[in-house]
């Protein structure tokens, strides 16, 4: 049974007959929108690396361009000599070609993040892969303390910075977050040096992705109280305040083209309906 763990400094034991897949996606700088290698892939790059005698490989499933190749490449900068890459379309269904190259290796630790930073970045690529797999799948893995006996104990991370200790079986899928220790730099040189092992798979194309129609994501604004006072405490409290909901309107027995005719009113008025 699982149970908490204040404790989150990790030792391994010896893995030498330990194999470990990180699979790897294209990243994107939150600010500048530059592809790189993702933060939480990293992480989990990182975690692989720290298992002592583990023999660790990189797997990538998508579209090969000098874009991705670049960010692809940050993760051979970390200590890496080579990348397995699955060229598949940019409408393609990725899991079943990374589900058949896992059947084929064989690890018993799959890592990877919690979501992709491009593309659908919904998170749910490693549930379907354990799915497929019939493998136990663990969420916000924080370190990996032990591996024997085809076994692993693991810290998960909680909120509030708390930790619970999993034994879990092997072989198994864990996606690493921002909890993970950060990732090492990434050097130019073994960067350049590495190898990108292209791999066949035909693509099998998402017919539900086909469907969809994608657009960048825009931050609404935030709506701000104004506040009219001449005391400054006063005005930090009303800032510092919880907003309240005194703005709404409760229907009671109302037909329901009435129901539905307030609630188009309050969504034109809202902007959301133009």
């Amino acid at each position: 049974m699982p149970h908490d763990a204040s404790n989150t400094s990790v030792s391994h034991s010896n893995a030498s007959s330990l194999n470990v897949t990180v699979l790897v996606s294209v990243g994107r700088h939150p600010l500048t929108a530059r592809t790189r290698r993702a933060d939480q892939d990293a992480r989990a790059v990182e975690m692989a690396l720290m298992l002592t005698g583990a023999s660790v490989s990189l797997l990538h499933a998508g579209q090969q361009d000098s874009d991705h190749e670049e960010a692809i490449r940050g993760y051979l900068g970390m200590g890496i000599d080579s990348v397995g890459l699955i060229e598949q379309s940019p409408q393609a269904d990725v899991v079943p070609a990374l589900a058949k190259a896992l059947r084929e290796s064989t690890p018993q630790l799959v890592l990877t993040g919690t979501r992709a930073e491009t593309g659908e970045a919904s998170g749910v690529t490693p549930y379907l892969l354990a799915e497929t797999l019939g493998w136990p799948i663990i969420t916000g893995l924080a370190a990996v303390e032990k591996i024997e006996q085809g076994t692993a104990v693991v810290l998960q991370a909680l909120p509030r910075g708390k930790r619970r200790r999993l034994r879990i079986r092997l072989p198994a899928i864990a996606t690493v977050d921002s909890s993970a220790p950060p990732a090492r730099q990434s050097a130019f040189g073994p960067a350049k040096r590495g190898e990108l092992a292209h791999q066949q798979a035909p693509s099998e194309i998402d017919e539900d992705l086909a469907t969809w129609h994608i657009q960048p994501a825009r931050k609404r604004p935030k709506r701000l109280k104004i506040v009219k006072s001449s005391s400054a405490r006063d005005r930090f409290k009303a800032a510092a305040a919880k907003a309240g909901s005194g703005g709404g309107q409760t229907l009671n027995d109302v037909t329901p083209e009435q129901g539905a005719e307030a609630i188009f009113k309050l969504l034109k008025e809202e902007g959301v309906l133009r």
